[in-house]
């Protein structure tokens, strides 16, 4: 995230130099999404291609209005930025726009928060036209609340003879105006894609082909998978957010004698931005309408419990929650000898108190190991589950950006041709 009106400005060929902050509100800090590493901030801040270079943790007991962190803390973080000659901070938690415009004041750089951050790589990681139309509604959504963010120009009156507006109607009120009108025509475009999707989604419905979708934490390991199931050649690699379209492509089952649909969706994130949510209603929404989920988890992460509760909540949200699961435990290779289960399949209780447990499969994409069991699980829920019935969930129907992605090229998706 470069600056561009500061003293420390980004040079074009340099990652710019960022300080990462944390809040911890003390008992609320785990619903509030305080992370004590600030680990998985400072992987976004890497995959949006800043450099971190200090880490900041405050703790309060509340939010400070005007500074978010507080006038001392504020300081604090000053120092920094001109000890390490940084060009951004970063914020793991959402800071509103006046805070945003106050600290930008106190620290003489650019600020952004955890949401800026996922959509600044939502940007660059969008291939496909659908998906790049998701991430440009979902940025003029954000930045429709933000236009108080530094711009003084913003507060000046215009209007007139032979000028844009009303009599002294605020240049503000001009710049509203024209995203509102960009959000309309954005949202108009994605219904359009939409209609194109779900033609092709009724067609897979009505060939009565038995639909599966990779969900799980971002860098869990779902490209990977779906490469070495499929035998496709999806881009794949070990960074946040590496893939951001859906892919489906046919998968063989010589088990149950018949192919299935598989799809790789999108990753979840702890705090995914809500308006990202609604924005890739059309991609998550392959997921909502699967007759059976691959679950994939990193087996070799340190907060994978945690992870899966994220993925659980993003599900229910999109109406995916009771959509049958197999908990896929990927990266296996990445585990010592001591780590590793004796059982390539077992089954769990997802959630207390449940009365059916999942299947759970422990594999790796990588060397293919427990790969052969997976699939067996898959013919398996293939023969003992009945289709689901390809039926939009009418909570979608008011969503114009609600459509439904597949790898299937369109005559006006030429970047998915």
């Amino acid at each position: 995230m470069s600056s561009t009106s500061s003293h420390h400005a980004t040079p074009p060929s340099e990652a710019a130099r960022a300080i990462l902050v944390g809040v911890d509100f003390g008992r609320h800090s785990a619903a509030r999404g305080f992370d004590e590493s600030l680990d998985e901030l400072a992987l976004l801040a890497e995959s949006a291609g800043d450099t971190p270079v200090a880490k900041v943790i405050a703790r309060r007991a509340a939010p400070d209005a005007a500074l978010f962190v507080g006038s001392g803390k504020a300081d604090e973080i000053k120092l920094l930025v001109d000890a390490h000659q940084a060009h951004t901070v970063l914020f793991d938690q959402a800071i509103s726009p006046a805070q945003q415009r106050n600290l930008e004041r106190v620290l003489g750089v650019p600020v952004a928060d955890r949401t800026a951050l996922i959509l600044e790589i939502f940007a660059a990681r969008a291939q496909s036209h659908e998906g790049k139309l998701q991430v440009e509604l979902a940025r003029l959504q954000y930045l429709a609340t933000r236009l108080v963010r530094r711009w003084s120009h913003l507060e000046r009156q215009s209007g007139g003879i032979g000028m844009r507006g009303g009599p002294g109607e605020a240049q503000i009120e001009l710049d509203r105006r024209m995203i509102d009108d960009r959000i309309k025509k954005t949202k108009e475009r994605l219904k359009q894609v939409q209609r194109q999707r779900s033609t092709q989604r009724r067609s897979r419905s009505r060939n009565g082909v038995f639909k599966v979708s990779l969900v799980g934490y971002t860098n869990a390991g779902k490209s990977t998978l779906f490469n070495a199931l499929t035998k496709a050649r999806a881009y794949a690699a070990n960074q946040l957010f590496a893939t951001l379209d859906t892919t489906t492509r046919s998968l063989y089952l010589e088990q149950a004698g018949a192919s299935v649909s598989l799809s790789d969706t999108v990753g979840f994130i702890r705090d995914l931005p809500h308006k990202l949510v609604e924005a890739f209603r059309a991609t998550l929404q392959e997921a909502a309408d699967a007759d059976l989920l691959l679950h994939v988890v990193d087996a070799s992460s340190p907060v994978l419990e945690e992870q899966m509760v994220e993925v659980e909540k993003v599900l229910a949200e999109i109406g995916a929650a009771d959509v049958p699961q197999i908990l896929v435990y990927n990266k296996q290779d990445l585990l010592a000898d001591d780590q590793r289960p004796r059982e390539v399949v077992d089954a769990v209780l997802r959630h207390a108190g449940g009365s059916k447990p999942t299947p759970r499969v422990f594999v790796s994409a990588v060397d293919g190991s427990g790969l052969a069991e997976l699939r067996q699980l898959i013919a398996a829920a293939m023969q003992t589950q009945p289709l689901i019935p390809d039926e939009r969930d009418p909570r979608f129907d008011a969503d114009p950006s609600h459509s439904s992605d597949c790898d299937e090229p369109s005559s006006s998706d030429p970047s998915q041709a």
